[in-house]
């Protein structure tokens, strides 16, 4: 989890490697701008995982009083949906930053890729193949063992130049010919033996329809889209490090200008207990493990907001995170703790009981109601208090109370006495049972003088307890979500599926919990913090009839108990 840094002269916050390398070009004065991107590609929902990129590449164009643009790799008509387009922008916003100029596409380059594409051909960089996919793997050989050259690696240009436009108009079928780059098959470097620029597709774009019928891989694509954009500092994950002689490649045999992007790798982030392979998020969704790309489950930005995380608390655990040079796991704890730390700031504090149990007070009168003063949020005076409502009957949570208690139990049971928050002190006398022996009620008598929970006599006592009035409380449904995978690594054993680690107690739903009465009125997306309880976020699915909270996080770290054990 350390970052990689050099100090900073000024002695201010040190700097990561890659703030290293811009600092040291622009001391060069080898750009005027700085000008990075933030590049996904429209198949999927955002996740914590970029996240961190959207951090590193806005938040550098912001510190260095640069740009950034949006530009979506949409080179992939079988996989792409406008619905992703819109999704990733409405997360990068919420995440509280703006691209520069208008969204950018891949697409846009179309024409001037191709004309690249072209001009390494005339070049005598480029060649049409007919190899089939099979034999691709065949003749390209292992790390350890060359590659072997294409029968076709040598066709006359003039050729290569007429199929590859007949390819482009829809002349040919899919997997007919390939545009394949002409490098050096006996390279250490796998991507550099003569990689494939090119395939035929017949398939529906969502910007450009049917016009085009080939469509560049990404390696192409991306360098090129860098330097028609003048991008400086194409920040990426580490995988892309074996590609960047390639990037570099593409760029001198087809850059017009001394102007160069430089790419930058590096650690991708990986969480304990989540995975982060669009391709397998894809495949719990279809296959209906989860509810969708938003469950409150899932790694998705969206998730994440849905079950209640913020903005400044996704950044902060980025800045937390921050940037290396090499990968390794970020224990998911840590993102916990950062919203823990944000929301307990933020959020007002009500009393809502998930399981209620119902409590007499036996000497209170029978028609007695009143209202008493509770702190929104102490962490915050001025988030003012609020009333909460007082009478004979209350619920408390059924954990809270045991009828033959241990020695440390330090909630209600018989002969005990705990304070109400807020209210007063109350004392258990005697309960009551179903013919099964289940208890249904217990009964209690309270301290008129400990108004307040202040005890009146100086006595002491240990064990204070969150309630609602029975007859003011207001019902809902409560869900409490924990961790997907039941293990750190789900990917770890390469044997099993991971989908066999699912935790099969990550939804628990309860239907009954009752919460103060001014919640009834409150917004979606509301976050709060449920005394004792955890921190709580109003689901999309509430309605004027149903309220519906999401558990967003407890108020400790319970997994680490487990993984103490």
């Amino acid at each position: 989890m350390t970052t990689e840094m050099n100090e900073n002269k000024e002695g201010k916050k040190p700097l990561n490697f890659i703030e290293s390398i811009i600092e040291d070009d622009i001391k060069a004065e080898k750009h005027q701008q700085i000008y990075t991107r933030f590049p996904p590609e429209p198949n999927g929902y955002l996740h914590i995982g970029h996240a961190k990129s959207i951090c590193l590449n806005f938040g550098l164009s912001e510190n260095y009083k640069g740009k950034c643009n949006l530009r979506f790799d949409d080179t992939n008509p079988v996989k792409e949906d406008v619905e992703y387009v819109e999704s990733i922008k409405e997360d990068i916003k919420w995440l509280g930053f703006n691209w520069e100029d208008e969204v950018k596409f891949t697409s846009d380059y179309f024409d001037r890729l191709y004309e690249f594409a072209v001009k390494l051909i005339k070049s005598g960089n480029a060649y049409v193949c007919e190899l089939n996919p099979e034999q691709i793997r065949e003749y390209r050989g292992t790390p350890k063992e060359p590659g072997k050259e294409s029968p076709w690696r040598n066709r006359d240009v003039t050729e290569s130049v007429k199929l590859f436009a007949g390819m482009k108009n829809g002349d040919f079928e899919e997997g007919k010919y390939l545009l394949r780059a002409k490098i050096d098959m006996t390279s250490p470097n796998m991507h550099m033996r003569d990689p494939i620029l090119y395939r035929i597709r017949f398939a529906n774009h969502h910007r450009t329809g049917d016009t085009w019928k080939i469509y560049p891989m990404y390696d192409f694509a991306h360098g090129q889209s860098d330097y028609f954009e003048g991008i400086t500092h194409s920040v990426c994950t580490l995988e892309f490090e074996v590609h960047r002689p390639l990037y570099d490649w593409f760029i001198d045999k087809l850059a017009d200008s001394d102007y160069r992007p430089q790419q930058i790798e590096f650690a991708r982030l990986n969480l304990t207990y989540t995975v982060m392979s669009k391709r397998k998020l894809l495949e719990l969704v279809e296959k209906k493990y989860v509810s969708g790309w938003d469950d409150p489950r899932m790694p998705t930005i969206s998730a994440f907001r849905r079950r209640g995380y913020t903005a400044e608390s996704i950044r902060n655990f980025s800045d937390k995170v921050g940037i290396a040079r090499r990968n390794g796991f970020i224990d998911v704890s840590l993102l916990e703790h950062s919203i823990r730390e944000d929301l307990n700031k933020k959020a007002n504090r009500v009393m809502g009981v998930l399981n209620p149990l119902k409590v007499v007070i036996d000497n209170y009168p029978e028609d007695g109601e009143e209202y008493l003063d509770a702190v929104n949020n102490p962490e915050d005076e001025s988030r003012g208090k609020r009333k909460v409502p007082f009478s004979k009957e209350l619920y408390i949570e059924q954990e809270d109370f045991m009828e033959n208690p241990p020695r440390k139990f330090f909630r209600l049971g018989i002969d005990r006495e705990v304070r109400l928050r807020y209210a007063y002190f109350i004392k258990c006398t005697h309960v009551v049972k179903d013919v099964e022996g289940k208890i249904t009620e217990v009964h209690c008598t309270y301290d008129p003088a400990s108004k307040g929970g202040k005890s009146p006599d100086g006595r002491k006592v240990k064990g204070t307890l969150h309630w609602v009035s029975v007859k003011h409380a207001i019902k809902s449904e409560v869900r409490l979500y924990d961790r997907l995978f039941t293990v750190e690594n789900p990917q770890a054993d390469k044997e099993k599926d991971f989908k066999e680690f699912i935790n099969k107690d990550s939804l628990k739903v309860i239907e009954n919990a009752m919460l103060e009465p001014h919640l009834k009125n409150i917004k979606a997306g509301e976050q709060l913090q449920f005394e004792r309880m955890g921190y709580f976020c109003v689901d999309k699915d509430s309605t004027t009839d149903k309220l519906v909270f999401n558990r967003t996080v407890t108020l400790r770290d319970s997994w680490a108990k487990v993984k103490g054990k």
